[in-house]
C-alpha cells in the first residue's frame, strides 16, 4: 500500500490538472471572445438562451424576521479536502453572526463512510459513498447521493439550505436570497442549457416544457427551501447516474456533468431559481470582491512579478488549490506582487489569517 500511494496521488494529480487544464481553456476563451429505492430506479429517467430568473416582483419587499439556511458541504476524507473545509468553516464562523446575515447551523456532509479526524473541529455527519465503482472515477458524482442521505437521516432546524463547497469563503455576511418557492444560484457562462439541447432532451422530454427551463446552473451556491430538496435530490442523483452512463452526455459534460444534472432535476420539479451574480466571485477573473458574498477559488492564479497574468502558465507567483494535494498549504503565504487585482489579493489575506489561527494548522490533521 506505502508503495502505491504515490502512483495514486499523481494519477490524481494529474486528474485534476486536466479537469483545471478544461476549465482554464473555457475561461479564457470566454474573456476572449466578450429515497436509496428512488436513487436506482434508472427507468424513471427514460421519461425524463440560458434564462436568467429575476426575481418576481410580489417577492422583492417579502422581508420580515430572519429567515436561517443551514450550510452543507460535501467532502471527502482526503487531506486536500480536509484543509479547504478547515478554511471554509473557519470564515463560516467569523461571518455568520454579522450584521444582515441570515446563517444557522453549518454540516460537512462527509461520503466517505467513515469519521475522520476532524470531527469534533466541524459539525460532521457522515453518510456512505458510492458502491465501488458506480463513480466511474467521477467523485463528484458521490454529491448528489450524499445529499440523499443526509436529508433522509439527519435532523435539520433551518427550513432552507445552502449547498457550498469546500473551496468557498465567506467574505461578506450572506442573506437568504431566495424568495417564496425561487432558490437563488450562481449563473456559470459554461452551463449553456440551450446549446446543448438535442442532447439534454434526453433527461428532459419536450412535454416537460421549453429547455429554456432549465436554469445555467450547478448544485452550488444555491439557497433552496429544505423541502425543495428533498424532493429534487433523488432526481438530481438518478439523473447524474442517466447522464454518466450515456457516452455522449459523459463526453460533452465531462467535469460539469453533475452541475447539468442538478439544473435539469430542477427543471423537472418545476423549480427555477433567481440568478445572483455577485453570489460569489472567482480569481482571478473576477478583479474585484465588491457585494460579492463568496470567494471560490477553483482557478489557479498565476502571476509575474510585474503582476501580470500568465493565463495558464506556471508563474512567478502563484496560488493554485492543486498544488497542495497531498496537505495544506503554508501559513503565511507571501502575497501577490503589486498590480494583482483585489480579488486575488483578499483571498490570499483571508486564507493567512485563517491557516493563522487554526490550532494545528502544520500538523495537517
Amino acid at each position: 500500500m506505502g508503495k502505491a500511494l504515490p502512483f495514486l496521488l499523481v494519477f490524481v494529480g494529474c486528474g485534476f490538472f486536466i479537469a483545471s487544464y478544461n476549465f482554464f481553456t473555457m475561461v479564457i476563451q470566454n474573456q476572449k471572445s466578450v429515497s436509496t429505492n428512488q436513487l436506482i430506479d434508472h427507468s424513471a429517467l427514460s421519461l425524463l438562451a440560458d434564462p436568467v430568473v429575476a426575481m418576481p416582483n410580489h417577492l422583492k419587499k417579502a422581508r420580515g424576521s430572519k429567515r436561517l439556511f443551514h450550510v452543507a458541504l460535501t467532502a471527502t476524507d482526503a487531506p486536500y479536502s480536509k484543509w479547504q473545509c478547515r478554511i471554509m468553516y473557519y470564515w463560516f464562523k467569523k461571518v455568520k453572526d454579522m450584521e444582515g446575515a441570515e446563517m444557522g447551523g453549518f454540516t460537512r456532509v462527509l461520503h466517505s463512510g467513515n469519521p475522520d479526524n476532524l470531527m469534533d473541529e466541524i459539525p460532521t455527519f457522515v453518510v456512505d459513498p458510492l458502491p465501488a465503482g458506480m463513480d466511474r472515477g467521477y467523485v463528484v458524482l458521490n454529491r448528489p447521493w450524499a445529499f440523499v442521505q443526509w436529508l433522509e437521516k439527519a435532523k435539520i432546524e433551518e427550513d432552507y439550505i445552502l449547498m457550498a463547497e469546500p473551496d468557498h469563503i465567506f467574505v461578506n455576511p450572506l442573506p437568504n436570497l431566495s424568495r417564496g418557492d425561487y432558490p437563488a444560484a450562481f449563473p456559470f457562462f459554461y452551463i449553456k442549457p440551450s446549446e446543448n439541447e438535442i442532447l439534454l432532451r434526453k433527461f428532459y422530454p419536450e412535454d416537460k416544457g421549453p429547455v429554456k427551463n432549465i436554469d445555467p446552473i450547478g448544485n452550488s451556491p444555491v439557497i433552496i427551501k429544505k423541502s425543495q430538496l428533498e424532493s429534487i435530490a433523488p432526481t438530481w442523483m438518478n439523473v447524474s447516474l442517466k447522464m454518466k452512463e450515456d457516452p455522449e452526455a459523459d463526453k460533452v459534460f465531462g467535469w460539469v456533468l453533475e452541475m447539468y444534472a442538478y439544473a435539469v432535476a430542477s427543471a423537472l420539479h418545476g423549480v427555477q431559481h433567481i440568478l445572483h451574480k455577485d453570489f460569489m466571485i472567482q480569481p482571478p477573473w473576477d478583479l474585484k470582491v465588491g457585494n460579492a458574498f463568496i470567494i471560490h477559488y477553483t482557478y489557479g492564479c498565476d502571476y509575474s512579478l510585474k503582476g501580470e497574468l500568465t493565463y495558464g502558465k506556471i508563474g512567478e507567483w502563484r496560488f493554485d488549490k492543486r498544488s497542495h494535494i497531498r496537505g495544506p498549504p503554508p501559513r503565511n503565504i507571501s502575497l501577490p506582487p503589486p498590480g494583482v487585482p483585489e480579488s486575488v489579493v483578499r483571498l490570499v489575506k483571508m486564507v493567512n489569517e485563517a491557516t493563522a489561527n487554526i490550532p494545528g494548522w502544520e500538523e495537517g490533521r
